[in-house]
């Protein structure tokens, strides 16, 4: 072995198979081999597809990336070969046979980062138990969390005073503890794991509780975003963290990879969207988009398209299509044809370039499910945000927004419900949807969200240029594990 690949940083990463988690990470390992890490991915050969074509341009042009593939039991668990993502388990029997098999894969992880020899392993949040292996490897974990900061604290905060316990309804408000701003919540916008003694808050604490475990904890975030849950973290957590975002913007730097991030397909030179978007004035239209694990029901898919036509605002929406076992939604097809003929709106179906869409000029706001991804590309774009949180920490996320960036509208969304456990019953209303349309698009308010949020995408690329807060923590980060790779030799040896 050459002198320069024996002190070569080695670091595996190990990302979670949902698009929110695994595209953050990927893009950071590509980050981590563009500044001469030697970076393996582990992942399952479906999971794989989708981000291939980036890693093997990164190897062509002499970047030390690769993928290690290990074989998803889905025969095993129940399932057709290639269904390996979270964001393909159309059921919740589907999505529990997929961490069926991903639970399965635990003894093989594990052998497979005694064979690579890592000098620290990066790992999702979803695998706390990758705490043990580093320390029986006797090297770092990093936990990777797919999240804000302020959703992050807000976790340990909610588990640690429980102040959801002493509400009398699920409507009645309380405030987070321990926050440097008023952050008001009810029980209905918890998760359900925090509001239930049961083995998935079990599960969950556990994942919380590794992060306090992991040598530090790297976020998809950035200083000038939010830099005072950035301290709070130091306090509530106790462990280091390094803000290196937004990973997306930093190595999607031009239009081509913007396009094959996420699809493998080439798009025509000239696609209908964006022959339809270049007719329309700038900062006009409305971008409305839920990702890839939200599906709405039928009732609040028509509040949606009455609430978006009835502000008279031009808008692009994506919608996922049905499964092909269920019954094709004839409203939708209607309500598309409507559109077409009166120019207001355009429907893309299943999947869109977000990134291209997002930086168009015609585009003047976005309607998010408050995934980060999402929210994280719509602020560096400079776009103000209608929110509509879904599930998860999405209602966090929205605080964040609304609260304290002071860069969106709420529409009001009052349940945290994933749709595989049932219809939402709480429908946001069209009257609801157009007020916030509205809000954004025409009033002094609105106009301040956009110079904030103008002020936060000039923020998000000085951060990730030299000498910028994220670009000085990743290279510090990877020169304090090069450290921690000398310091181990010299102990070795001595």
């Amino acid at each position: 072995m050459d002198s320069q690949h024996k002190h070569q940083l080695n670091v595996t990463f190990l990302p979670y198979p949902t698009p929110g988690h695994m595209n953050p990470m990927i893009d950071t390992a590509r980050l981590f081999a563009r500044h001469g890490v030697n970076v393996t991915i582990i992942a399952t050969p479906a999971n794989a597809l989708t981000f291939q074509n980036a890693i093997d341009s990164d190897f062509s042009h002499g970047y030390h990336i690769r993928t290690h593939l290990l074989a998803f039991p889905a025969a095993q668990v129940g399932l057709p070969q290639g269904v390996e993502n979270l964001k393909d388990g159309t059921s919740l029997e589907l999505l529990g046979r997929i961490n069926h098999g991903l639970s399965m894969l635990k003894g093989d992880i594990e052998l497979l980062f005694q064979d690579l020899h890592p000098d620290c392993i990066v790992t999702d949040m979803c695998y706390p138990w990758t705490v043990e292996s580093a320390s029986e490897l006797g090297i770092p974990r990093i936990f990777f969390y797919s999240s804000s900061y302020l959703s992050d604290c807000a976790n340990h905060s909610v588990m640690q005073h429980r102040p959801h316990e002493r509400l009398v309804s699920d409507t009645e408000k309380f405030s987070i503890p321990g926050f440097p701003h008023r952050i008001e919540m009810t029980l209905l916008q918890l998760e359900y794991w925090q509001k239930v003694r049961e083995e998935v808050s079990h599960y969950y604490e556990r994942m919380f509780a590794s992060e306090r475990r992991s040598y530090g904890a790297i976020y998809n975030s950035f200083h000038e975003l939010e830099s005072e849950y950035e301290q709070l973290h130091k306090s509530i957590v106790g462990i280091k963290s390094w803000s290196i975002g937004p990973v997306s913007a930093w190595v999607n730097k031009d239009d081509g990879q913007k396009i094959n991030r996420e699809h493998k397909e080439d798009l025509p030179e000239e696609p209908e969207w964006l022959t339809w978007l270049n007719n329309e004035q700038n900062d006009s239209v409305i971008y409305v988009n839920f990702g890839s694990l939200t599906r709405l029901h039928h009732a609040q898919l028509v509040e949606l398209a009455y609430g978006l036509e009835n502000s008279c605002h031009s808008f692009i929406w994506v919608i996922r299509r049905k499964d092909e076992n269920e019954n094709e939604d004839s409203f939708l097809q209607e309500f598309e044809d409507k559109m077409k003929e009166s120019k207001k709106g355009f429907i893309i179906w299943n999947w869109a370039p977000q990134l291209l869409i997002l930086n168009h000029p015609a585009i003047g706001g976005i309607v998010s499910h408050c995934g980060w991804n999402s929210l994280l590309e719509s602020l560096s774009a400079g776009l103000p945000v209608i929110t509509w949180p879904m599930f998860a920490e999405q209602f966090y996320n929205e605080r964040l927004v609304v609260d304290v960036l002071k860069v969106g509208v709420s529409v009001g969304a009052k349940e945290n419900k994933f749709w595989a456990f049932g219809d939402n019953d709480n429908v946001v209303e069209r009257v609801e949807i157009t007020k916030a349309v509205l809000e954004l698009m025409e009033t002094e308010e609105g106009k301040q969200m956009r110079r904030r949020a103008i002020k936060l995408g000039d923020a998000s690329k000085k951060t990730i240029e030299k000498d910028g807060h994220s670009y000085n923590n990743l290279i510090q980060l990877i020169d304090e594990l090069k450290s921690l790779k000398i310091s181990k030799a010299l102990a070795e040896a001595s």
